[in-house]
């Protein structure tokens, strides 16, 4: 089944290629979601009249996923988890964990968007990777920590300047994007 892609899809296309899939596929997926519509010589022409039209909404979105990305990759994302002997964690920090502390910092982002090769079972900094679009990966630092070790001030007000600046930097880069 050949289609037309309306927007950018993972490991599919970007907007306005043709493009082949199985019929399951579109019938199901592309088509209902607005993703798609199927190339015939009358949908081209409609939608070479819609291009310009869906090419401002995706580099919107793209914009915001950009703004929000700088405001992910100042974020210092701070986890305690309850260890025992050899600082062995008990269980793992996965996708769930990490996007909950990540709303507790003020930001939403969708669990399913988060990028894990394998849970956290460590203390330390780890290297997160957010998929915000398919054009715009942020990499969020998360630091696993010990509950049994008290926080320290300074650390504290740290992650709370790193908010701050990170508010900070997505207004001016928001602020650049809507100059431009």
């Amino acid at each position: 089944m050949k289609l037309i892609l309306r927007a950018d899809v993972e490991n599919l296309g970007s907007l306005g290629d043709v493009v082949e899939v199985r019929p399951g596929y579109g019938r199901n997926y592309l088509l209902p979601q607005g993703l798609a519509m199927v190339a015939s010589p009358a949908n081209l022409k409609v939608f070479e009249q819609e291009r310009n039209k869906l090419q401002a909404r995706m580099d919107a979105l793209r914009a915001e996923a950009r703004g929000l990305s700088a405001r992910l990759e100042a974020l210092e994302v701070v986890i305690p988890m309850h260890v025992g002997e050899n600082d062995k964690l008990y269980g793992s920090v996965t996708s769930t964990i990490i996007g909950d502390a990540i709303a507790a910092l003020g930001v939403e982002v969708d669990r399913r968007r988060i990028l894990m090769d394998a849970p956290i079972r460590s203390l330390g900094e780890h290297p997160v990777r957010v998929r915000l679009h398919a054009d715009v990966i942020a990499v969020v630092p998360v630091k696993v920590v010990s509950d049994h070790q008290p926080v320290a001030e300074e650390e504290v007000e740290a992650v709370a300047e790193a908010v701050v600046e990170a508010a900070e930097a997505a207004e001016a880069v928001a602020e650049a994007e809507a100059g431009a």
